[in-house]
């Protein structure tokens, strides 16, 4: 019987997130408080031996991981999707082998792009649009932004790459870590634990501490970590 572990970690603060931006795809770092938070997180994650880490494209995603990684032992190594030739180290010397992990880059793992709403303070947003349009934009799980995605459209997204590239890896038995974004962490969570379309906009995830789930004979089951439906309209 295999027995996987998948960690879900939202990556901490950023910048915009601290002056209440629409965020999206715009690629910025974490807040000094982001990275606080990333050390937090990353106590939390020093009890597993990760077999391999998943993670967006995105800088602020990519700090918290290696904020993750300076609390580990072992060495992650970046896999680039189009030049394999930063891939290769097949040559190094066995010890190094062995303290060594792949971390796997993927846009299918990147935030929802908040298209016109991107860059733009959330008062000021909806007072050019509207509070109405702009809370139905962030609560709906259909409504897309002018030229931005819904939570549907990443849940579309990010799922298909979840069910050929990473969960295959969780049932065979490994331990895998995800580093991402409330939104398409919200798409993950959605899938494990069945969420309503209605409800799952209004998950609230938490920064500070993973979420760890148990996968048995390729059944998931959340042992650690809570969230709640209460989110609040930044």
């Amino acid at each position: 019987m295999k027995h996987g572990t998948l960690v879900l970690v939202r990556h901490g603060e950023s910048r915009l997130n601290e002056l209440n931006i629409f965020t999206g795809l715009i690629d910025i770092p974490l807040s000094k408080k982001g990275l606080d938070e990333a050390h937090q997180v990353a106590d939390h994650c020093r009890q597993f031996d990760y077999d391999v880490a998943f993670t967006s494209h995105l800088e602020r995603a990519h700090e918290t991981l290696l904020v993750i990684l300076s609390h580990q032992k072992k060495i992650g190594i970046f896999q680039h999707e189009k030049n394999r030739s930063y891939n290769h180290f097949s040559k190094s010397p066995e010890d190094f082998i062995r303290e060594t992990f792949l971390i796997f880059t993927s846009t299918h793992l990147n935030e929802r792009s908040y298209g016109d709403l991107q860059g733009l303070d959330k008062a000021l947003a909806s007072q050019q649009f509207g509070l109405k349009k702009v809370s139905r934009w962030r609560r709906g799980f259909k409504d897309r932004p002018p030229k931005g995605e819904s939570l549907k459209d990443v849940f579309d997204k990010v799922i298909p790459y979840f069910q050929e590239c990473i969960h295959p890896r969780i049932g065979q038995g490994q331990k895998v870590l995800i580093v991402a974004h409330g939104n398409t962490l919200r798409a993950i969570i959605k899938f494990l634990e069945n969420i309503e379309d209605d409800q799952i906009p209004f998950l609230d995830l938490p920064t500070g501490r993973p979420l760890i789930y148990s996968c048995v004979n390729n059944k998931f089951m959340r042992v650690e970590g809570e969230y709640s439906f209460d989110r609040p309209l930044r």
